[in-house]
């Protein structure tokens, strides 16, 4: 098994074990995805990837993060995202899509901008919801408790996006239940104080991910993956970690997740974590011991480094982000360095050496 190893899926394979990791572009307006999305994504396609995975999608438009997120929260949004999950498979990628709800990190500016909550008058909304009122910082609006009412609510916005995902011709659809957003929130102990159903011990507030994942996985196909992208750790004592991680992927893995993407921290501001090369893939090899494929991600840049990372086991899948923002033909330039020969598109082939 190696970095260019096929991997099936259900009925889903993969070429090659390389993935684009979901990555906000902030270029929607009103949730619809558009022609910059079309060529970004498209092109990590044809450089070769073996999943491209659209970035957070809101279920709900009060879900998004900014108000130029991506959503899939309504019908008239599918076109525009089926003929990029069209284009990504007819490239030789599978097709993915992360459903997202933005919690009490909703209603920012984009990163390039002067960080911000924004008023409805520029698009925003006065109200943003929680596990609990606990603000993430002060420079973010403090969310309004949900109530029990609302969080069915909320699963059935995410049923309804995932009916919408397989309409626009995906093949995987990923849960964002890291950095802090919503499905994160009700995880750690740091935003849920809730005294309910949802809030206390780990079982109570692992429910809301759990009722979420069961309610989804009727919708979607059995012969299609489901996948969570999980937070391994807050990176603070006494928050979320490491060992909760594979406990909750133990207990998600027979609701019918195929595969965790283990990331880390979003939901403690200023907290101190040791960011290096691959600084997250043991989080991956940890919650392999769950018995459950994952997916690694952090700072993974070099062939060398992700092939090993296959080869040893430490993880399923590598989800490359910003050196696929800087290379959409790194898998295609890794296949040079590590002496395997893969099928560059017609169009291209002459470029090949």
């Amino acid at each position: 098994m190696h970095l260019f190893s096929p991997l099936q899926m259900r009925e889903v394979v993969l070429r090659n074990r390389i993935a684009v990791s979901p990555m906000c572009m902030y270029s929607s307006t009103d949730g619809f995805a558009n022609e910059w999305h079309l060529v970004h994504l498209g092109s990590r396609a044809v450089g070769g990837a073996g999943m491209v995975m659209l970035e957070a999608s809101a279920v709900l438009p009060e879900g998004r993060i900014s108000p130029q997120d991506l959503g899939i929260y309504k019908d008239e949004h599918i076109p525009g995202l089926k003929q990029i999950a069209s284009f990504i498979k007819a490239n030789g990628a599978a097709p993915a899509i992360q459903l997202a709800h933005a919690g009490r990190k909703a209603s920012m500016s984009r990163p390039w901008e002067e960080h911000r909550a924004i008023p409805v008058e520029e698009g925003g909304w006065n109200r943003v919801v929680g596990p609990s009122p606990i603000a993430f910082n002060e420079t973010y609006l403090t969310p309004e408790e949900l109530t029990v009412a609302e969080i069915l609510k909320i699963f059935d916005a995410f049923v309804a996006a995932a009916k919408r995902a397989l309409e626009a011709g995906f093949e995987i659809i990923e849960l964002h239940g890291a950095h802090g957003y919503l499905i994160h929130e009700f995880l750690s102990p740091v935003s849920n104080r809730r005294e309910d159903d949802f809030g206390g011990s780990f079982e109570k507030r692992t429910l809301f991910l759990r009722m979420l994942v069961d309610r989804v996985r009727k919708v979607w196909p059995s012969h299609l993956p489901l996948m969570v992208r999980l937070s391994a750790t807050d990176w603070v004592d006494r928050g979320w970690d490491v060992e909760r991680t594979v406990e909750l992927s133990k207990m998600l893995k027979p609701l019918g997740v195929d595969m965790i993407d283990c990331s880390s921290g979003g939901n403690v501001s200023g907290a101190s974590i040791p960011v290096g090369p691959g600084y997250q893939v043991p989080f991956a090899h940890a919650v392999k011991h769950a018995g459950i494929p994952t997916a690694a991600v952090g700072l993974i840049t070099e062939p060398l480094q992700a092939d090993k990372i296959i080869r040893q086991g430490q993880a399923d899948v590598v989800m490359l982000a910003r050196e696929l923002l800087r290379d959409p033909y790194w898998p295609l330039h890794a296949a040079k360095v590590l002496g395997v020969d893969v099928e560059w598109p017609a169009q291209y082939a002459r470029a090949k050496k």
